[in-house]
């Protein structure tokens, strides 16, 4: 019996929880990358029993399962995994479990990173770091009445929301199936329109669920509606915004800055253009990472796979 731990980015798989029951019946391996070539995934996967994937940074498709004929049980962190194909997976007889999740991390993230674009703290951090004799080099932005506009006023949404009237600020919310009704609950006041919302925040934060109707929602001449002043977060889904045209707009000076933690493809390449941007906060897809999750997830997916092993699956999604 083979398990592989798969995109663990951090070494923390091992770390975070007890494998040593399934360590008695089943060998380990750990990578610590991600492979995006559905071939050398094969090479890689052929031989594993048991697979554990962190969220959605491999995916699998119903073309990769059918090339692991090996694979018995794919278990992955949360219970939410659109990069699986569940269906097949069932048909295939392919055991898929997921672990539990709140969301605070996110959330939590969600903040940190919107502070730090509005408040230019890596830039500041940066120019102290290297020792620059200018001891101030930017006049940062503020909160306290602003207008944050949520494009998605979900769980997350609602959440970050709350958050933002503690700083004084204005809520208004939009998404495709928004209603005036649901928004009063959540204590955002409605947008009719798209370009409502976007003409009038000062900060636009994203908590939408990626899917083919949502799939670059958020066009240039979206971007275009936005203040030159206004701030744009993303810490959902890099393919929810049309990267190339917010590339445009930030090298163009359009808008204020971006907090980005999610891009269209992941991990973010080397030459991309949002790296040399100087008006842009980059963090590694990382918003749901934290000591708390971790230590909830690796375990759990511990518990899946002994379970599985036990004939009795755990959590199971398909």
């Amino acid at each position: 019996m083979r398990v592989a731990i798969l995109d663990d980015y951090q070494s923390a798989a091992l770390t975070m929880a007890d494998w040593s029951q399934v360590k008695q019946k089943a060998s380990v391996d750990v990578f610590t990358d991600t492979l995006a070539d559905e071939d050398e995934l094969v090479k890689r996967l052929a031989d594993y029993d048991i697979i554990c994937t962190m969220r959605e940074r491999t995916k699998f498709p119903a073309s990769l399962l059918a090339r692991l004929p090996k694979l018995r049980l794919l278990t992955t962190t949360g219970m939410h995994n659109r990069v699986i194909d569940l269906e097949y997976a069932k048909q295939a007889g392919l055991t898929v479990s997921g672990t539990n999740s709140d969301g605070a991390s996110t959330l939590e993230h969600i903040w940190a990173l919107l502070l730090a674009t509005v408040r230019d703290i890596p830039a500041e951090h940066w120019n102290i770091k290297t020792k620059n004799p200018q001891w101030q080099t930017s006049v940062p932005g503020g909160l306290s009445g602003k207008t944050l506009g949520l494009v998605g006023v979900g769980k997350l949404g609602s959440q970050t929301g709350k958050i933002a009237k503690a700083f004084n600020m204005k809520v208004i919310g939009w998404s495709p199936h928004l209603t005036p009704e649901r928004a009063a609950e959540a204590g955002v006041e409605f947008c009719a329109t798209k370009a409502e919302l976007l003409a009038n925040a000062d900060i636009v934060s994203l908590h939408l669920v990626l899917s083919e109707s949502t799939r670059h929602i958020i066009t240039g001449d979206d971007l275009a509606l936005l203040k030159p002043t206004a701030y744009f977060i993303n810490t959902s889904r890099g393919p929810l915004v049309d990267e190339a045209a917010l590339i445009a707009v930030l090298k163009s000076k359009k808008i204020a800055a971006a907090g980005l933690d999610v891009y269209e493809v992941e991990p973010l390449p080397l030459d991309n253009p949002l790296r040399d941007l100087d008006n842009v906060v980059l963090t590694p897809h990382n918003a749901y990472a934290n000591t708390t999750s971790y230590g909830v997830w690796w375990p759990q997916t511990v518990e899946n796979i002994s379970s599985f092993l036990d004939g009795n699956p755990m959590r199971k999604m398909n």
